[in-house]
């Protein structure tokens, strides 16, 4: 198992107090290693004294065997365990933060949005606005120059009548000496 650079290893025991469990451990496996007696086909009721040595063994690897094995490793899973709830603790904590960033990027986003639609429905109407007003001047002064002209050509048309009326006049009295032959007077 790799350990992370962070997490503190437990101090390696001296060379000394490793010892005795050795030996002990070695001791037992030389007493059970003597052949059995139920092997000979004979039933015994009583234990012998290699079921002693056995449960002695026990006895005695049991509080090294914590010390140098169970202890160890107990304690490396508790840290290993508190690692991973705190990891567990600081990932749900940045979790909620970074709903929290998300919320608060979403809002704003959303009154950036509203901001500029609302300054584009501004800019058409007021776009809107000048333009009613460019084609109410434009037509208004269209207006006023056909009015113009209207009033031109009925003062043309009243002195072409005018000048029309005098030739008619002439041209009649200029005819009527024709025919008649003499100049009228």
């Amino acid at each position: 198992m790799i350990l992370p650079r962070d997490v503190a290893r437990p101090p390696a025991l001296p060379r000394h107090r490793r010892l005795p469990g050795a030996g002990l451990l070695a001791l037992g496996s030389l007493l059970l290693a003597t052949p059995s007696a139920a092997a000979g086909g004979a039933l015994e009721i009583f234990p012998d004294v290699r079921f002693v040595y056995l449960l002695l063994l026990f006895v005695v690897m049991i509080f090294p065997v914590n010390k140098l094995l169970f202890a160890p490793l107990l304690r490396v899973l508790d840290e290993r365990r508190e690692r991973i709830e705190g990891a567990r603790g600081r990932a749900e904590q940045i979790a909620k933060e970074a709903d929290s960033v998300l919320a608060q990027y979403e809002t704003a986003v959303r009154g950036a949005t509203e901001e500029a639609e609302a300054d584009r429905r501004s800019r058409v109407e007021a776009a809107r606005r000048e333009q009613v007003e460019a084609t109410g001047s434009v037509r208004a002064d269209a207006e006023t120059r056909i009015t113009a002209a209207r009033d031109d050509v009925a003062r043309m048309l009243e002195e072409a009548r005018g000048e029309l009326r005098g030739q008619a006049e002439e041209l009649a009295r200029e005819a009527a000496s024709r025919v008649l032959g003499r100049p009228l007077s």
